[in-house]
C-alpha cells in the first residue's frame, strides 16, 4: 500500500496528454486563421490576452519589426515566467504584464498608448494547466479540486463545492455546460458535503458517476459502442467548477466591454473561444458593436479549425474564431 505522502507527490506528475500534444507544452490554435484575419504588419502594436506557452505570440513575433511592439498577458504565474524566458529570443520590443486580460484598460493606460492595432485573446484552457494533476482541471487524474488558473484568487472548487447552494450548482452546470443531469449532480454533492467535504478529484468523479447511475465499466462499454466516443460524464461538471473559480464569463464580457477604446481606428481584435456560452457573449458584442458603428465590419460566422488540423490536434476541436474591425 502507498503512503499518503507517496500519493501527494503524484500530484505534480503531468496527466498523458491527449492526440500528439508533448508533456508540458501547448499546441496553439488555429494560428493560419488569426494571422490571417489580423494581419498584423511591422510597426504594429499588438496585445496578446493570453500569452499561455507561446504559440501564438511567437507568431505575433516573427511579424513584427523594430517599430512595433508585442504586449503579452496572463494570470498564470507558474507558466509566465517560463513564456518569458523563451521569448526573449525575438528581437522586438515587448512588455508584459501579470494580469487578467479584463484589466486591459489599466495596460492601456500603463503604456501610454494612442491605441493597439490588434487584440487577441484565446481563452481556452491551456494543455499545461489541464495537464497538471495538482490543479485539479481535469478529471483524468487525481488531485486536489483547486481549479484556480491564477493562484492570487482566493477561492478554489473546494470552496464553491462547499459554499454554493443547490439551486445555485444546478442553475451553473445547466446554464455554463448544457449538463442534461444537472440537478440530480447539484443534489449528489450537497448531500456529499453535509457527511464529508469534497476536496478531491476522483470524489467528485465517482459522485458525477452515482448521481448519473453509471459505473467506469457501464460508461466503457456505452463509449465503445459509440462511434465517436462519448463525453466524460464528469467533463461538464469538471468545466462548469472551473468557470466559476476563475469567473471566466465575467472576465470576458469586460474585455468585450473595454477593448474597443483600447483599438486605433482600423484596429483589430479576435477571440477564440471553446464553449457556447463564450462563443455567444463574443457574437453579441461584435453584433452589437457592428450595428452602433463601434465596429466596421465582423466575422459573418465562427470560424471552425479544419479537419486536418483536429486530427492533428484532438483539443482544438471545439475551437471557435470571430474577428471585428473598429470603425473610423
Amino acid at each position: 500500500m502507498k503512503s499518503q505522502t507517496s500519493k501527494r507527490n503524484t500530484y505534480n506528475k503531468p496527466i498523458r496528454a491527449k492526440g500528439k500534444t508533448v508533456v508540458g507544452t501547448h499546441v496553439p490554435v488555429m494560428v493560419k486563421e488569426v494571422l490571417g484575419y489580423l494581419a498584423p504588419k511591422r510597426s504594429n502594436v499588438v496585445v496578446d490576452c493570453t500569452v499561455g506557452y507561446g504559440g501564438h505570440a511567437a507568431e505575433f513575433l516573427k511579424r513584427l519589426g523594430q517599430g512595433g511592439k508585442y504586449i503579452g498577458l496572463d494570470v498564470d504565474g507558474k507558466e509566465f515566467d517560463k513564456t518569458i524566458w523563451r521569448l526573449k529570443k525575438f528581437d522586438i520590443a515587448t512588455a508584459f504584464y501579470r494580469k487578467n486580460f479584463a484589466e486591459i484598460d489599466e495596460v492601456f493606460h500603463d503604456e501610454g498608448s494612442d491605441g493597439f492595432d490588434i487584440i487577441f485573446a484565446d481563452i481556452g484552457v491551456s494543455s499545461m494547466q489541464v495537464d497538471t494533476a495538482s490543479r485539479g482541471i481535469s478529471y483524468k487524474a487525481d488531485g486536489p479540486l483547486d481549479m484556480r488558473m491564477d493562484d492570487r484568487l482566493e477561492k478554489t472548487g473546494i470552496d464553491l463545492l462547499a459554499e454554493l447552494s443547490e439551486e445555485q450548482l444546478s442553475k451553473s452546470l445547466w446554464e455554463l455546460s448544457d449538463e442534461p443531469d444537472h440537478r440530480i449532480i447539484a443534489q449528489w454533492i450537497v448531500g456529499q458535503r453535509q457527511s464529508s467535504p469534497i476536496t478531491m478529484v476522483d470524489q467528485l468523479v465517482r459522485l458525477v458517476f452515482n448521481a448519473k447511475g453509471l459505473t467506469e465499466q457501464t460508461w466503457k462499454k456505452k463509449q465503445k459502442a459509440s462511434r465517436f466516443g462519448s463525453l466524460h460524464p464528469a467533463a461538464r461538471t469538471f468545466q462548469t467548477l472551473r468557470i466559476l473559480v476563475n469567473d471566466e464569463l465575467g472576465s470576458l464580457k469586460k474585455l468585450l466591454e473595454k477593448a474597443p477604446a483600447c483599438l486605433k481606428p482600423n484596429g483589430r481584435i479576435a477571440i477564440i473561444s471553446f464553449h457556447s456560452g463564450e462563443d455567444n457573449l463574443v457574437k453579441s458584442a461584435f453584433e452589437t458593436g457592428l450595428q452602433d458603428g463601434t465596429y466596421q465590419s465582423i466575422s459573418e460566422k465562427a470560424i471552425k479549425p479544419t479537419m486536418r488540423e483536429i486530427q492533428k490536434n484532438p483539443r482544438s476541436a471545439s475551437a471557435r474564431l470571430r474577428y471585428a474591425v473598429r470603425g473610423q
